[in-house]
Protein backbone atom coordinates (compact mmCIF):
# COMPACT_ATOMS: atom_id res chain seq x y z
CA UNK A 1 0.00 0.00 0.00
CA UNK A 2 1.10 3.65 -0.14
CA UNK A 3 2.00 4.15 3.52
CA UNK A 4 5.57 4.69 4.71
CA UNK A 5 6.99 2.49 7.46
CA UNK A 6 6.70 3.95 10.97
CA UNK A 7 10.49 4.29 11.32
CA UNK A 8 10.70 6.37 8.13
CA UNK A 9 7.89 8.68 9.32
CA UNK A 10 9.53 9.16 12.73
CA UNK A 11 12.94 9.81 11.16
CA UNK A 12 11.43 12.46 8.88
CA UNK A 13 9.47 14.00 11.76
CA UNK A 14 12.65 14.26 13.84
CA UNK A 15 14.85 15.86 11.20
CA UNK A 16 15.96 18.74 13.44
CA UNK A 17 18.70 18.30 16.01
CA UNK A 18 18.91 19.78 19.49
CA UNK A 19 22.10 19.12 21.42
CA UNK A 20 23.12 20.03 24.95
CA UNK A 21 25.38 18.78 27.73
CA UNK A 22 24.33 17.77 31.22
CA UNK A 23 26.29 16.77 34.30
CA UNK A 24 26.65 13.11 35.28
CA UNK A 25 23.98 13.24 38.00
CA UNK A 26 21.41 14.82 35.70
CA UNK A 27 22.09 12.25 32.99
CA UNK A 28 21.71 9.39 35.48
CA UNK A 29 18.45 10.90 36.75
CA UNK A 30 17.03 11.21 33.22
CA UNK A 31 18.16 7.70 32.28
CA UNK A 32 16.52 6.28 35.40
CA UNK A 33 13.23 8.06 34.65
CA UNK A 34 13.28 6.76 31.06
CA UNK A 35 13.94 3.22 32.34
CA UNK A 36 11.04 3.45 34.79
CA UNK A 37 8.71 4.38 31.94
CA UNK A 38 10.28 1.69 29.72
CA UNK A 39 11.10 4.21 27.02
CA UNK A 40 14.19 4.96 25.00
CA UNK A 41 16.23 7.85 26.36
CA UNK A 42 15.75 10.02 23.28
CA UNK A 43 11.99 9.41 23.18
CA UNK A 44 11.69 10.20 26.90
CA UNK A 45 13.72 13.41 26.55
CA UNK A 46 11.87 14.67 23.47
CA UNK A 47 8.44 13.94 24.94
CA UNK A 48 9.28 15.43 28.34
CA UNK A 49 10.80 18.59 26.83
CA UNK A 50 7.83 19.07 24.51
CA UNK A 51 5.39 18.70 27.42
CA UNK A 52 7.36 21.21 29.50
CA UNK A 53 7.45 23.64 26.57
CA UNK A 54 3.68 23.38 26.09
CA UNK A 55 3.09 24.02 29.82
CA UNK A 56 5.44 27.01 29.81
CA UNK A 57 3.76 28.54 26.77
CA UNK A 58 0.30 27.98 28.24
CA UNK A 59 1.33 29.60 31.53
CA UNK A 60 2.59 32.67 29.68
CA UNK A 61 -0.35 32.92 27.29
CA UNK A 62 -3.12 32.36 29.83
CA UNK A 63 -4.51 35.26 31.78
CA UNK A 64 -6.26 34.46 35.05
CA UNK A 65 -8.46 37.24 36.37
CA UNK A 66 -9.88 37.68 39.82
CA UNK A 67 -13.67 37.75 40.04
CA UNK A 68 -13.58 41.54 40.43
CA UNK A 69 -11.31 41.98 37.40
CA UNK A 70 -13.42 39.56 35.34
CA UNK A 71 -16.55 41.59 36.10
CA UNK A 72 -14.80 44.88 35.25
CA UNK A 73 -13.51 43.43 31.96
CA UNK A 74 -16.91 42.02 31.02
CA UNK A 75 -18.62 45.30 31.93
CA UNK A 76 -16.19 47.28 29.76
CA UNK A 77 -16.85 44.92 26.85
CA UNK A 78 -20.62 45.06 27.19
CA UNK A 79 -20.88 48.77 28.05
CA UNK A 80 -17.77 50.51 26.75
CA UNK A 81 -17.27 54.05 28.05
CA UNK A 82 -17.41 57.00 25.66
CA UNK A 83 -13.98 57.93 24.31
CA UNK A 84 -12.36 60.82 26.17
CA UNK A 85 -10.25 63.58 24.59
CA UNK A 86 -7.02 61.69 25.06
CA UNK A 87 -8.38 58.62 23.26
CA UNK A 88 -9.79 60.76 20.42
CA UNK A 89 -6.37 62.41 19.97
CA UNK A 90 -4.68 59.00 19.95
CA UNK A 91 -7.06 57.74 17.24
CA UNK A 92 -6.52 60.90 15.21
CA UNK A 93 -2.74 60.52 15.50
CA UNK A 94 -2.96 56.86 14.52
CA UNK A 95 -5.12 57.69 11.52
CA UNK A 96 -2.69 60.44 10.48
CA UNK A 97 0.32 58.10 10.69
CA UNK A 98 -1.29 55.05 9.09
CA UNK A 99 -3.10 56.72 6.21
CA UNK A 100 -0.35 59.20 5.31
Amino acid sequence: MGTKPKAAREQRARAERLGFRVDEQTKALIERAAQLERRKLTDFCVTTLAEAARRTIAEHETLVLSERDRRAFFEALMNPPEPNDRLRRAFAEHKRRVTS
